[in-house]
């Protein structure tokens, strides 16, 4: 019979530390932390939403690094009307005749939206450099206008941060395989994902290409080594926070109202069609 193996522990019980005996995080000191950033980010909802605040995030790095359960955790508590995520397909032929900007600068928030680009007009120095799919001209025309948008984009107003998310290659790994293990996570893996990953190097020039031209004082890169993603979402969110200037607006006090009396109101006996119980505990 196979040894079976003992689940990590969730934190040292004799330290009451944190950490797992694998050195990263527990989910009960995750779940707690995150659940106090919660709040902090409904807060800055608030605040977005009285001030007319326009925030753009860009989220950034290699397939399998985290991007999207970090925005996740930002977006779980929050209104969609005011955190907007914004994750483009493929252009299509008329965008690929179009300004290379155009299709972002629609999305761009108004007053009062936070919006969240899950991969950005970085697509051009990432990508679409690594697998052909624009001339080295392109990329290099890119790099050297994406600066000048940015400070416009800035000087109108927008709050903008930029993130990049730093996955070892054993881990990317790992998380690539737990993809095609996992019937819940396939639609995660595509054939551009695994074409990409055998083009690590050429990801880290283009990255490399990218941060030399881009992380400017007015619009830097942040990166976000990401590993562990529980550690990574909690630093990443903590950091967002600290770099909005927020302040949530008094609210006043909520309380629930009465409700109306019956007058005379039944419930019918009409024959409601009801979905089958299928968790409901044996008798």
């Amino acid at each position: 019979m196979a040894k079976k193996q003992r689940a990590p522990a969730e934190a040292s019980p004799s330290a009451g530390s944190p950490f797992r005996e694998d050195g990263k995080l527990s989910r009960r000191a995750y779940e707690k932390a995150l659940a106090e950033l919660h709040v902090e980010l409904v807060a800055l909802q608030r605040w977005v939403q009285h001030t007319g605040a326009k925030v753009c995030i860009l989220f950034e790095g290699r397939d399998g690094a985290g991007k999207g359960g970090s925005i996740k955790a930002i977006t779980e508590r929050v209104s969609p009307r005011v955190f907007r995520v914004v994750a483009l397909p493929a252009p299509s032929e008329r965008e690929k005749s179009q300004l290379y900007l155009q299709r972002y600068i629609q999305h761009l928030p108004a007053a009062g939206e936070v919006v969240i680009f899950d991969r950005s007009w970085y697509n051009r120095a990432g990508v679409e450099r690594v697998m052909g799919f624009c001339t080295p001209a392109q990329t290099e025309r890119f790099l050297e206008t994406a600066p000048g948008m940015e400070r416009a984009l800035i000087d109108s107003g927008i709050i903008l941060l930029k993130y990049w998310l730093e996955v070892s290659q054993e881990e990317q790994t790992r998380r690539l395989e737990a993809r095609i293990q996992d019937g819940r996570k396939l639609w995660k893996l595509s054939p551009m994902d695994l074409l990409s990953y055998s083009r690590w190097y050429d990801y880290s020039r283009a990255r490399d290409a990218m941060f030399l031209a881009t992380d400017t004082s007015w619009a830097p890169w942040y990166v976000v080594p990401s590993d562990d993603k529980k550690r990574a979402r909690l630093n990443l969110i903590r950091h967002m926070l600290r770099h909005i200037p927020y302040e949530a607006p008094k609210r006043p006090k909520v309380k629930l109202p009465k409700r109306q009396k019956p007058d005379g109101y039944v419930e019918p006996e009409y024959p409601f069609k009801l979905i089958p119980d299928g968790f409901a505990q044996a008798g």
